[in-house]
């Protein structure tokens, strides 16, 4: 992002990145509470606790990990002192802030009581090459069957985190959820979500949040 401030604490619209990602979680109705990992040495999150501890939903703050997975597994660990390892999780990236409730309710109504989940994505239209070490294209790769995977992500609580625990033991980067359940013998269900539901990497993603959000707001 090429700036000193974590990417969900950056001004959008008003606000900062997280706020704006809690508050869509927090409106939706069916959920029953929302938690925030947060790291141990997170210096922006006591500026932001104030306004984010008036959300309808949020349930407050459990300490992060040194990873996604570390992280995520933290979470459930946490809520298991509130809900029982049948109930369901979504797992929702900080910096996803223009959220739809239709794709949170289309994920939850396609994967129902389907104990494999599933998780929001979206079908490959590129064309997709594989590149040589040098960056030059030496193939061009199918994407049918292909699909960029988003969050949330929803599972199980109790299946979740065993998948996590086995993945860690076995090492190796867990690049998202479904890559745990999936190693668990899982088969999450692809749910199409809206192409508007990005994840901020780069700095002119700020810009297109922005506009997703006053589209958003339009429309409503």
């Amino acid at each position: 992002m090429r700036t000193a401030t974590p990417k969900q604490y950056l001004p959008l619209s008003g606000r900062p990145v997280l706020w704006h990602t809690l508050a869509r979680l927090c409106a939706y109705p069916r959920l029953e509470g929302v938690m925030l990992g947060v790291s141990a040495q997170d210096a922006y999150w006591p500026g932001l606790s104030e306004d984010c501890s008036r959300l309808p939903r949020f349930l407050g703050t459990y300490t992060g990990g040194a990873t996604r997975a570390h992280t995520v597994l933290n979470g459930l660990r946490s809520l298991t002192a509130r809900a029982p390892a049948r109930d369901w999780v979504l797992v929702h990236d900080a910096v996803r802030p223009c959220l739809r409730h239709a794709d949170i309710a289309k994920l939850i109504a396609a994967v129902g009581e389907d104990d494999n989940g599933g998780l929001l994505a979206l079908p490959i239209s590129d064309t997709i090459k594989r590149a040589d070490a040098d960056d030059r294209a030496v193939e061009t790769v199918s994407r049918e069957g292909l699909w960029r995977a988003y969050t949330p992500q929803m599972f199980r609580i109790g299946q979740l985190a065993g998948a996590l625990e086995r993945a860690l033991e076995r090492g190796g980067e867990v690049t998202d959820e479904a890559a745990a359940m999936e190693a668990a013998g899982f088969a999450p269900r692809l749910v199409a979500g809206c192409a508007d539901n990005i994840k901020i990497t780069l700095p002119e993603d700020m810009a297109l949040a922005e506009l997703f959000l006053k589209r958003q707001s339009e429309e409503r």
